[in-house]
């Protein structure tokens, strides 16, 4: 990467200001405590929260600084309890081909990418061909002759949106020896042809061959992403993100930057299995008053639904020659959970196919036996994760009630994947999908996430999935179970108090409260009276962590 490339990068984000003692007033402010009425004056000194009520009632307000909200809506720190942020900075510095309509469209894209960047090794990322014109029944995956076609000579690597599957163009394959002979690993596909030549596609664990050609190994880089996806996240008002699948050695990198004043928003990282050992050998970290935290190790089970890698009970309906690709076994994980049980660190599983997840949970349950409570630092309180839990059996929801299991879900993947799920699934198994009335009705904790970049990122569109289960264009169809939606009450858990907790953060985080730590999200709108469909046409205003605000709409 340039260096003028890298200036540009690392100017997306200017520093917050330090943190102020604040008075916000002029909104309706929603505490998310239980019962309460709105508040009508919030004041935050040395970062927490020291008055929340009525006006008549504050205290003196000399020496603050007021903020009108001038009729936006005042809510406890919104978290983004899945999400990759390096991914989402990736997203801004490389090709997005976010919302590409077709096939031609995303191609015209990558001409014009290559046009205007003609050195280097192209990286890009957002494709779904589910919807496209050029793919019937959605079985139309990019190959390396669109690539070549598209951009001739050139090294390109597109990740499909949902990043389980990656294509490759010819040069690439190439330039990293992948031929006709070359096999995938366990968990992984190499897509070939009729005359036994890869297509270009790789699957899940495949995608690793093509590690070499990725630009994360320059730390230069790396570091700009990350401030891409913070100054993101901020912009929408996100307070925190739990972000997922982080390199191990990219937890220094992070610390670093909080520790320079460069992370503006909370960090709760689970990271790859490769930091395991480091991390079940020193315990949690925790730096700079609690602004990156690493806690947890993200481990994958199986893949994702678009991309046929989510593993079923019963082969798929629109593919009945495959059930789906396991990452990991018993033998495996097993032990690793152990580990992660007699070293006091969380497990975030990613878990999507019903058999997936049901194998996950017997994991769970089997490690937890094995682990008597008295041999682990958080006895009982282990807080066990399962990222995305999108397809159950209804005979599978006990596991989360009963270990318990908290269901890290992302609302935005229901009205985007029910496009194509019913034709993956049948429609009898769409009872356990994206089921989070059913899990919160059994008392489960459902952390709200984004996945983003898989999806967008934005809170509103997550919060109006929740409550809606409807698409962008206002759709609902049949066999959407919309029984699964859940009340406003409910979702502004999902994104405030609910991910505090999965990070073991729930007497700092999550409300409104004195005490608690300055972190508030201000919309444009109320999200507890608003008509649903006006939701997603909101935006953040106002976004503080520790009484620093770090974004203000202009």
């Amino acid at each position: 990467m340039t260096r003028a490339f890298l200036a540009v990068a690392f100017a997306a984000l200017a520093l917050p200001a330090a943190a102020q003692d604040l008075l916000i007033r002029g909104g309706t402010i929603h505490t998310g405590v239980d019962g309460a009425a709105p508040a009508e004056v919030v004041i935050a000194r040395d970062g927490r929260i020291a008055y929340v009520g009525p006006a008549a009632g504050a205290p003196s307000t000399e020496g603050l600084e007021v903020i009108d909200l001038g009729g936006a809506t005042l809510f406890p720190g919104f978290t983004d309890g899945h999400a990759h942020l390096d991914g989402i900075g990736w997203r801004e510095l490389t090709l997005n081909l976010e919302g590409s309509a077709s096939l031609v469209e995303a191609m015209a894209r990558l001409t014009a990418w290559a046009e205007a960047n003609p050195e280097g090794v192209i990286i890009g990322r957002g494709w779904i061909e589910t919807r496209w014109p050029e793919s019937e029944n959605g079985a139309r995956f990019l190959t390396s002759a669109d690539l070549d076609a598209a951009a001739p000579g050139r090294l390109v690597l597109l990740q499909r949106a949902d990043g389980h599957a990656t294509v490759a163009s010819t040069a690439a394959l190439a330039r990293l020896g992948i031929d006709a002979s070359t096999r995938a690993p366990f968990g992984g596909e190499i897509l070939k042809g009729p005359d036994g030549e890869p297509t270009g596609l790789f699957v899940d664990a495949a995608e690793q061959l093509l590690a070499p050609l990725q630009p994360q190994a320059d730390p230069d880089a790396t570091r700009a992403a990350y401030r891409a996806g913070f100054a993101v996240e901020a912009r929408y008002g996100w307070t925190g993100v739990h972000s997922m699948s982080v390199p191990w050695r990219d937890v220094p990198l992070l610390e670093a930057m909080a520790e320079a004043g460069e992370a503006p928003l909370r960090v709760y990282n689970s990271v790859t299995p490769d930091g395991a050992a480091e991390l079940f050998a020193q315990g949690p970290r925790d730096v700079a008053d609690g602004r990156i935290i690493t806690r947890a190790v993200k481990y994958y089970a199986d893949g994702a639904l678009g991309s046929r890698g989510a593993t079923l009970h019963q082969p798929y309906s629109d593919a009945p020659e495959t059930s789906g690709l396991m990452q990991v076994t018993a033998e495996q994980q097993i032990p690793l959970y152990e580990q992660a049980l007699r070293a006091g660190i969380q497990l975030a599983t990613h878990a999507i196919g019903d058999r997936g997840n049901t194998e996950v949970a017997e994991w769970y349950a089997a490690a937890l036996a094995n682990v008597p409570p008295s041999e682990r630092p958080n006895g009982a309180d282990v807080r066990w994760r399962i990222e995305h839990a999108q397809i159950l059996r209804p005979s599978d929801y006990h596991w989360f009630e009963d270990l318990p299991i908290i269901a890290s879900m992302q609302p935005s993947h229901a009205i985007g994947d029910f496009h194509f799920a019913p034709s993956r699934l049948g429609d009898a198994r769409l009872d356990g999908a994206y089921a989070w009335h059913s899990l919160v009705h059994r008392g489960v904790i459902v952390v709200g996430g984004s996945d983003a970049p898989v999806e967008r990122g934005d809170p509103l569109i997550e919060f109006y999935a929740a409550v809606a289960r409807r698409d962008l264009q206002g759709f609902q169809g049949p066999d959407w179970r919309p029984n699964e939606a859940v009340d406003r009450a409910t979702a502004l858990k999902m994104f405030t108090l609910w991910p505090a907790y999965a990070s073991f953060r729930e007497a700092e985080l999550g409300t409104i409260e004195v005490g608690k730590r300055a972190d508030f999200t201000a919309f444009d709108i109320d999200l507890m009276s608003v008509p649903e469909a006006d939701i997603p046409g909101g935006k953040a205003v106002l976004t503080v962590v520790d009484g620093e605000v770090v974004h203000r709409a202009e």
